[in-house]
């Protein structure tokens, strides 16, 4: 399998035509993966902390229609992942294996859409850290993964500066701030270039504009270190905006 970098938007992403239909021909393109880990911006914890079988859906968002806190997304058993994913940390990175924590929005929403029969197995993963090193280091502890027919996923956004929006659109105007700071990352990703995309913060236009807090940029880093080379370009699956945000997405082999 693969391993992916995408953006999740909001619940309105699943009525939206164009980045649903995007998200769901690329699910359609891939092989049939037998389980989905995916790391989310939208849980932050340290130590690692997995997903629980079977809990409700996480509605960890505010100011939605009221069918968007009715969605289930009710998928098989993923124990036996959750298992193998904690025989693989070192002693140095404990495992906590929640017991009532289901998907967030930063998974379910886009699975909903790529996987919408909910027939596969999906684990969610704590974000750690935000240590581009540190979660290089732990996407490559998942890459074997890969092998046993396991896609992995980080889940977040390529801009997120919601404070500095002034329209919530679909549509909306981008910003400078949003669309320079994607240019630099899609420039960067193209070049394999995984030193100055960690150095975001120093070398990256747009900031802090761009990321006010960087949750979800560092994904990123969980689905590089999960590649067989992660200073090979990837495959940029998508870009565009959404709301003024970058959804650029990304495919490494």
């Amino acid at each position: 399998m693969p391993a992916l970098y995408l953006g999740h938007g909001a619940p309105p992403l699943l009525d939206d035509p164009v980045w649903s239909g995007q998200l769901a021909a690329w699910a359609a393109d891939l092989p049939r993966p037998k389980a989905i880990l995916i790391v989310s911006a939208h849980w932050e914890s340290a130590p690692v902390m997995l997903s629980a079988s079977h809990a409700p859906l996480v509605y960890d968002f505010g100011g939605f229609a009221p069918k968007y806190y009715q969605m289930t997304y009710e998928t098989p058993d993923a124990s036996a992942l959750a298992q193998r994913v904690a025989a693989m940390m070192p002693a140095t990175e404990p495992v906590h294996q929640h017991v009532s924590r289901g998907l967030d929005h930063g998974a379910w929403v886009p699975l909903r859409i790529m996987y919408p029969e909910a027939d596969i197995p999906v684990l969610q993963m704590s974000l750690p850290t935000q240590d581009p090193a540190r979660l290089l280091a732990l996407g490559e502890r998942l890459r074997p993964l890969r092998d046993e027919g396991v896609l992995v996923i980080g889940s977040g956004f390529l801009t997120h500066g919601l404070p500095f929006l002034t329209e919530f659109r679909i549509d909306a105007a981008v910003p400078g701030w949003s669309s320079d700071f994607d240019a630099w990352a899609g420039e960067a990703l193209a070049r394999g270039d995984v030193d100055a995309l960690a150095a975001y913060g120093s070398q990256a236009p747009g900031m802090p504009y761009a990321h006010p807090t960087v949750e979800h940029y560092t994904p990123l880093f969980v689905t590089l270190g999960a590649a067989s080379n992660p200073e090979e370009p990837g495959e940029q699956v998508i870009d565009g905006f959404w709301m003024g945000l970058s959804k650029r997405s990304l495919q490494v082999a």
